[in-house]
Parts: C-alpha cells; structure tokens; sequence
C-alpha cells in the first residue's frame, strides 16, 4: 500500500504544508506505515487563526437554531459512516472494534446534547428589579478556541467534547489533531464541511509543541481546551489563564476501585477486567488499580488472573478482539519499563504481558494483559498512570483503610467501589475524592448530559466539558439593564440616575 499523505485544513480547504516535514502514522496492529501527517509551519498555524478570527463574527451572528441545524445534519452523515469511521478509527489507533464503535457513538452523542442549545444557553430575566427598570442576562459566543487533542479518543474528544459545543454556542476553533491518529478527524471534519460548515469555523492542523506553543497566549485566540498529561495540562493551564484565557485542562489519572468483601467477586472482576484492560488501558477513565479488601483477596486475585487469561488479544479491526495493541512502538517501550520499573519496586507480577505477540501481528505493538499483586504504598507503579493494560492490586483490612488508600493519591478522575452495603455506598459517594464515582460501576462515565467531571491533579480550569459546564465554557455572560421613560414623566424624574433609583426604591 502506498503511504497516503495527509493535508491539513484551513477555509475548509485541504493543502498541503510547505514544511515538507512529515510524521509517521502507523497501523499498531501490525507496525505498517499508513500515512504521513503534515507538521505545519507557524505560519500555516496562523493562517488557520486567522481564518477562524474571519469566520467568527459572521457565526456568532448567526441564530442558535441555525447553528443547531449544521450539528443535525452533521450528526446523520456519522451515522450515515458509522462503520467506516470506526474501522479507520481501529486502524490507526489500535483499539478494538467495539470499543472504537464506542468512540464514534460519543460523537452522536454529544451531537444530540448540543442540539439542545437553544434551552441551556437562555439566560433569564426580571421586569421591574426596580422602580421602571428591567434586567436581562444573555449567554454569548466567546470568539476563537484552541482545541489540542490526544490520540487515545480520536472521535470522541474533537468532535464530541470540543468541537460541537463550541460552534453551535457561536465561536470558532482551530483544531490541533494528534498526530500519531489524526485520520480519524480529518474524515470527520470532511463530514462536517459536507453538512454545510461555513468557511473558517473549524480548522484542522498537525504540528509539533513548537508551533502549538505560540498559539496558548495567541492574541486572537480567547480560550483553550485540552486533553492529555498531567505535565502539559498544568503548562497549558497556566499560561492560557496568564493572558487571560478561558481554560479546561484534563489531564491523567489513576483511578481506583475499591472491592469489599460482600460484593460478587466473579460479577465485580469481570467489569474491573473490561475497565482495566479496555483500549488497552489508555484511557483516562481506565481501572488501573482496584483495592481489595484482605478476607478475599486471595480468591478475587485468582479470578481475575483467569479472566485475564481468557482474553482475546489479536488486530484491532478482528471482531473477536478483545485487547488490541497500545498505539505506538513508543508507547510499547513505556508501558514495558512501567513493568520493569514495577517489578524492581518489589510488587508482585503474577500475569506478565511483555512479549506478546499474536500470531501473523509479529511486528504489532502489543502488550497483554499484566497484573501485579501486593503493591504497597509508595510503588510508582500503583500511584502513576501507566496508560496500558496493567492493572495493580492493593489490599486493604476494611473500609476506612481502602478509602484512605485511595483518597492518598494525587490524581482524582474516577473512583469505584463494589459491595452490596448501601451505607458504604453512601458513605463512599460522599468521602471519596474522585470526581466521577461509580457503585458497582467499573467505568463510572456519565452520559454526556453529565460533565466529565474530574478533580485534582486530573483537572485544570472551572468549567467541565459536556452537560452544562460544556456550553457554559463556551459562552460568556451579559446583563443588561434597561429602562424606558413615560412620556409623560416629570423632567427631573427622566435625568435621575439608576444608583439614585435604587436609592429611593431600596
């Protein structure tokens, strides 16, 4: 197959760079060069800035329910491709083909939440807030946005938590795809442009950290969204909010569970399995660790050992996949050290994935299922992301230690617990610091209805994307005060001012 080159995009035009700089996009499931993504110059980066800040005022101006039009009709051209976009998705980023249908139907999915503009982004009002006066609050576009997305959801995360928000709310973005998965996006921006996106609204670019890093206190760009490391989020978050942008860093996690002695412990290792092993453990929302309570771990160790083993590990485009490669030889050599770094810090490795290689995937990037048992406090292992299919147990004597186990590490996205007790339920929905909690849930991710609502070291900014806090990023605030003079009113009643009125009426 020849090495398709890819085009970035700005004025809904693909061209191609003048850099003549490339970077590789790889099939991880069998190590085969697919495609070349363009690195833009900076001035190709400025051009889709530029072209954004052009588009801008003639989008805000448009109505909201002209902006909603362009994500229905967008939303049935996904559907329309659902299975094409999935297996592209598959093929370039190595989750299996399940999960990388999941990742499309997120996009239908807030598609179908930002429909709903028109309801969340009324303000509200109140006649007579004094003597003659009136007082309306509105909800506005902001202007241009930066949106830098990773490569583990590339479906979900452009085109599902920035990119519909954001336009039908009345900005514009320039989109800084990953480039080890950008394929994925450009289809679906090419799907966009043919639900009829107006010239300049969104553009697409590929580039390296040294042209994206100009664009965080860009003059003509008003907020940024994010998603990726902790190290960059945090950067990102601070220089964007130095010049005085909007911003929502999400950033990495090491999620919890928690597993009391009462709960079903084949039923509760079966979805710790599906959470920690699922697109290979990159994602943020994975099961990296689970907390077991000392009367059964023994028991719940053995079982997950054998449904770990069960697993199907193959290409990620096999519907009988069930654990596909990580998405880089990079990411492969990582997640290896994280295993060796593991194993020296004396956690007990009891199902090794290094040197996993299904048969005719020789040269894939694969890594199978590992667990390590008996990890201690202070293991790196247990408390940093690893972001590949390692799931880490840690053994608890009851509740309180579990929870206090959990609670000492530094990242907060998620967190679960498994019993069949309503009061820790309870008790652990209230004391827990994960920001989105799942009971006897293992991927505690609510509908986009919801915000995708980490905290701590997980998350930077105010506002959350999708449900409300989504649309509210994405818009700003305005009071405006109004009052309307009789004609028949007294001269001195006309000039009187507004701090009088309150005055007088208060």
């Amino acid at each position: 197959m020849a090495v398709k080159k890819l085009k970035y995009c700005v004025n809904n035009e693909w061209r191609d760079t003048s850099s003549g700089k490339y970077s590789p996009v790889m099939n991880p499931s069998t190590g085969e060069h697919i495609a070349d993504a363009p690195i833009c110059t900076k001035n190709e980066v400025e051009q889709a800035v530029a072209a954004a800040r052009a588009a801008y005022p003639g989008w805000s101006s448009k109505p909201v329910a002209v902006r909603t039009q362009l994500i229905f009709k967008f939303r049935e051209l996904v559907n329309q491709h659902f299975e094409e976009l999935s297996l592209l998705l598959a093929t370039e980023m190595g989750k299996n083909l399940s999960e990388s249908k999941g990742d499309v139907l997120k996009v239908i999915e807030a598609c179908e939440l930002s429909v709903g503009a028109p309801l969340e982004l009324q303000g509200y009002a109140l006649m007579e807030a004094t003597r003659a006066h009136d007082i309306n609050l509105y909800r506005e576009s902001v202007g241009v946005f930066l949106g830098i997305a990773p490569y583990n959801f590339p479906a979900m995360i452009p085109f599902g938590w920035f990119i519909p928000p954001c336009i039908v709310s009345g900005n514009c973005m320039v989109l800084k795809a990953a480039t080890l998965v950008p394929q994925t996006g450009m289809r679906l921006l090419e799907l966009l442009i043919e639900a009829g996106l107006p010239k300049g609204v969104i553009n697409l670019v590929t580039c390296s950290r040294e042209e994206l890093s100009g664009l965080i206190d860009h003059p003509e760009v008003d907020g940024v969204s994010f998603v990726g490391s902790e190290s960059v989020g945090r950067k990102i978050y601070a220089a964007a909010a130095t010049a005085g942008k909007r911003v929502q860093a999400l950033t990495e996690a090491k999620n919890h569970a928690l597993v009391l002695e009462d709960a079903p412990l084949e039923w509760t290792a079966r979805r710790i399995i599906n959470s920690a092993f699922g697109c290979a453990g990159q994602r943020c929302m994975a099961l990296p660790t689970v907390v077991v309570q000392e009367s059964v771990a023994d028991d719940f160790v053995r079982v997950l050992l054998k449904l770990a083993k069960e697993l199907t590990v193959g290409t990620a485009y096999d519907p009988k996949t069930e654990l596909g490669p990580v998405v880089s030889a990079a990411h492969k050599a990582s997640v290896e050290k994280w295993i060796e770094t593991g194993v020296k810090e004396g956690a007990e490795l009891i199902l090794d994935g290094r040197g996993c290689k299904p048969a005719g995937c020789e040269n894939g990037y694969f890594v199978g299922p590992t667990i390590f048992d008996k990890v201690k406090p202070g293991m790196t292992i247990g408390d940093q992301e690893v972001f590949g299919p390692v799931l880490c147990v840690k053994r608890c004597k009851d509740f309180e230690e579990g929870l206090a186990i959990m609670n000492a590490n530094p990242f907060a996205n998620g967190s679960s617990i498994f019993t069949t007790s309503g009061y820790y339920s309870r008790q652990f929905s209230q004391r827990t610091d994960g920001g989105m909690v799942g009971i006897n849930v293992g991927i505690p991710v609510p509908l986009g209805f919801f915000p995708f609502s980490g905290h701590k070291r997980s998350f930077f900014g105010d506002l959350h994307c999708l449900g409300r806090d989504g649309l509210r990023f994405y818009t700003k605030i305005k009071t405006v005060t109004t009052k309307w003079v009789s004609p028949t009113e007294s001269q001195e009643a006309r000039v009187s001012t507004w701090e009088g009125t309150i005055n007088r009426e208060l």
